[in-house]
């Protein structure tokens, strides 16, 4: 016989279970009321709207045709809240979000609470091949609108994201958080690749596992914002990445000013990813009836590794993150390791003739051209004044222009618009136009200091100077632009008192503004994108830019590594990278010109050296190499795929990468022996991208007298290369090989 006691127990333990199971089946059949899913060829990111009427982060991964499913889904988290605890697609502080927010700010009233609630949304297919979606929330109690865009990039695999913030209130309301974007992931196990390095080191890659807290990739500096870090990562899941396996996202920020990305693992294990502008000393005011449009954060999805991730980011950086990224890019010599400050029209004029007869299409005069009263003999004057020194160059720009022109070059000039010296006439006339704190002394770094670029007439004043160098001079065909300083003490003189917060993104927007009137008139001008070497490294700039200048560092073994890192985010047809002399500038390593070419010829040759130095057997490769890269090697760095196939951080101490044009007719082997080996141990390179189907001839150029493949001339089937491989007669320190395969008919 059933005692009281067991009765009672009995009775206790079926409530909790009918309480469980009505709240199971609250959560599995409650309907959400839309689903809105957004579709690139092979990617799916999906959002809902749930009963509440929140917009909810479902899925961003491999492509989903049937969405119907997400109708239903629910979370089953912390069922002892009045609150479904799913994850906003854009968290904000006030909603039940315990983690970092995506957004947050104060109200007119003091409230710091903001709960948005779906509205509606709208897609735009306008642009051929683009989705743009915009779905539209507002404040549950203010009126405060924040309208979430998203483009999907059908062909590529990418997806941009990013917010409009707009106040209809009838007072400010002050923003603390704006991020661009919120990515939820969900694993076992989450591991970071991110990027570091100061000057002539940059973008070194690491990878980290990703443990409890919050790991930050961020900058503070202002300008030169990449130099040190980058504001670019892959995420692998479950594993360390693999280059052909593995579930992987890449994400880079198009932003040129202070950033900050957040990864952080939440109590239920799922990983919480945050991009946008960093939050630091950047409270912005907005005003009535004001909007703030964040910067683009950009992600790609491949379930192939980290391999694809890079490729889909280059054919999205070469069609929209660029300028000309399809374009046929000329060989440029620049003069900086050649001649640096010391130089007049004789030393310029015969660099000229000597590079032309090398094969070499554009020279570009760097820094000490210009300054009268302050000439630019070193670093130490001139800057922002851009009038040509008539000591060093008597006859001005247009005397070189034409003496480059007649021997079938281009010409080019170096450029830092954003920076003043103390000792200019543009110091002294306009001191206003400082980047600097009243009553405190002015940090120079370079001896130089920053002009405010938050102040219109700051952006006037670069925008006319080089509109009339581009419009006095009408045959400069290419511009360097430097910047060789970052923000060390904030503070404008335009802005006032209470939105000095204002800044950091006032200044980057400034210079978005210039550069945007100089694409207008000069759309298919070419500019370089330098900040002390790989200082603004970004899509945010490489925007309005051709190529970008990733490091001062020349030195070969060097760049393999720097190259490598930039390059599982960046396309290299914008990677200058060019061939200096050895013993080297920057690291006094001495090195093989051919190892020298090869290593330049992965990415946009060019040069940086007295071409007149180059001499005997020497000077007859460089005209042999210059010309295999004009005809073999550049369409496939404009053009084609890269497919990484050893990295230089693997221990076996070689590198190796293989581009493949779109048609998998041609591609171009690269092989680098980085570190001493014993002797008789080469690489077995297992070769990737290619139709395994075809037939292949393998052609060693810049062969420099040696044949390091047995099978050179020889026919190969793509799946004999691909699976059984190609063992290089590469083993000395600074060896290197460059083979062209084409297709057999």
């Amino acid at each position: 016989m059933e005692t009281i006691k067991n009765k009672y127990i009995k009775r206790i333990w079926m409530s909790n279970v009918m309480l469980v199971l009505l709240i199971f089946s609250s959560a599995v059949f409650s309907q959400n009321k839309a689903v809105i899913p957004i579709h690139t060829k092979e990617t799916s990111l999906v959002y809902s709207v749930d009963k509440n009427n929140r917009l909810v982060f479902q899925y961003y991964g491999k492509r989903i045709e049937d969405v119907q499913p997400f109708h239903h889904q629910q979370s089953y988290r912390k069922l002892d809240t009045d609150r479904d605890l799913s994850y906003e697609a854009y968290p904000t502080m006030g909603l039940g979000n315990i983690n970092e927010p995506a957004f947050a700010a104060i109200q007119s009233d003091g409230s710091l609470n903001t709960e948005l609630a779906y509205v509606g949304h709208d897609m735009d297919k306008s642009e051929e091949g683009v989705s743009h979606s915009i779905i539209k929330l507002k404040d549950k109690v203010y009126a405060l609108e924040v309208e979430l865009h998203t483009k999907a990039y059908v062909s590529e695999d990418v997806i941009t994201q990013w917010v409009k913030i707009i106040n209809h209130q009838p007072k400010a309301i002050t923003l603390k958080r704006f991020y661009s974007s919120f990515l939820k992931v969900n694993s076992e196990s989450y591991y970071l690749t991110h990027f570091y390095g100061p000057w002539a080191g940059e973008m070194q890659k690491v990878e980290e596992k990703i443990e409890n807290g919050i790991k930050v990739i961020e900058s503070k500096k202002g300008v030169r914002t990449t130099q040190g870090e980058n504001a670019s990562f892959i995420l692998s899941l479950d594993h360390p990445a693999l280059e052909n396996e593995g579930e992987c996202y890449g994400g880079a920020l198009a932003w040129s000013g202070n950033y900050r990305l957040s990864f952080q693992i939440d109590e239920w294990k799922n990983l919480n990813v945050l991009s946008g502008i960093n939050p630091f000393l950047a409270e912005w005011n907005l005003k009535p009836e004001e909007t703030f449009t964040t910067p683009e954060m950009i992600y790609t999805f491949s379930n192939e590794g980290q391999g694809k991730v890079s490729r889909n980011l280059h054919r999205w950086g070469r069609k929209y993150g660029m300028t000309g990224g399809y374009e046929s890019h000329d060989i440029v010599l620049n003069s900086w390791e050649g001649a640096y400050f010391s130089f007049d029209e004789k030393t310029l004029t015969g660099m000229m003739d000597e590079a032309a007869k090398i094969g070499v299409e554009m020279f570009v005069l760097d820094d000490g051209w210009f300054g009268n009263k302050y000439p630019r003999n070193d670093d130490n004057a001139g800057l922002g004044d851009w009038q040509t020194n008539t000591k060093k160059l008597p006859r001005g720009l247009d005397y070189l222009i034409k003496h480059a022109n007649s021997k079938g070059i281009k010409f080019g000039l170096w450029i830092e618009p954003e920076m003043v010296n103390p000792a200019s006439e543009l110091a002294e006339k306009h001191p206003e136009w400082i980047v600097q704190s009243p009553g405190r002394d002015k940090i120079t770094w370079r001896h130089q200091l920053l002009l405010d670029l938050s102040n219109p007439k700051v952006q006037d004043f670069i925008y006319n100077m080089v509109d009339s160098l581009l419009t006095t001079h009408p045959k400069i065909e290419y511009i360097k632009w430097d910047a060789n300083r970052h923000v060390e003490q904030v503070g404008s003189t335009y802005l006032p008192d209470s939105e000095q917060t204002h800044f950091w993104v006032s200044y980057t927007k400034g210079l978005y503004s210039v550069y945007e009137r100089i694409r207008a008139k000069y759309p298919n001008f070419v500019i370089q994108d330098c900040a002390s070497g790989g200082g603004r490294l970004d899509y945010g700039a490489l925007k309005y830019h051709n190529e970008f200048w990733a490091s001062d560092n020349t030195d070969p073994l060097s760049r393999i590594f720097i190259q490598y890192g930039t390059n599982l985010i960046y396309p290299p047809v914008a990677s200058a990278s060019h061939v200096s002399t050895s013993p080297n500038h920057q690291t006094g390593r001495v090195t093989p010109l051919k190892f020298r070419f090869d290593v330049a010829m992965t990415g946009r040759l060019g040069m940086e050296l007295q071409p007149k130095d180059i001499k005997g057997e020497e000077r007859i490769f460089a005209i042999d190499a210059i010309n295999n890269y004009k005809q073999h090697i550049r369409p496939l760095v404009t053009e084609g795929d890269l497919y990484r196939l050893i990295s230089p951080y693997d221990e076996g101490g070689w590198a190796s990468q293989l581009f493949v044009s779109k048609n998998k007719k041609t591609a171009a082997l690269f092989a680098f022996s980085i570190e001493p080996h014993s002797r008789g141990l080469f690489p077995t390179i297992k070769l990737n991208g290619l139709d395994p189907l075809k037939d292949y001839t393998i052609k060693e150029i810049n062969e420099n007298g040696k044949n390091r493949f047995w099978g050179n001339g020889l026919t190969f089937k793509g799946e004999y290369l691909m699976n059984v491989g190609v063992e290089l007669q590469i083993s000395d320190q600074f060896d290197s090989g460059v083979f062209l395969l084409t297709e057999d008919k």
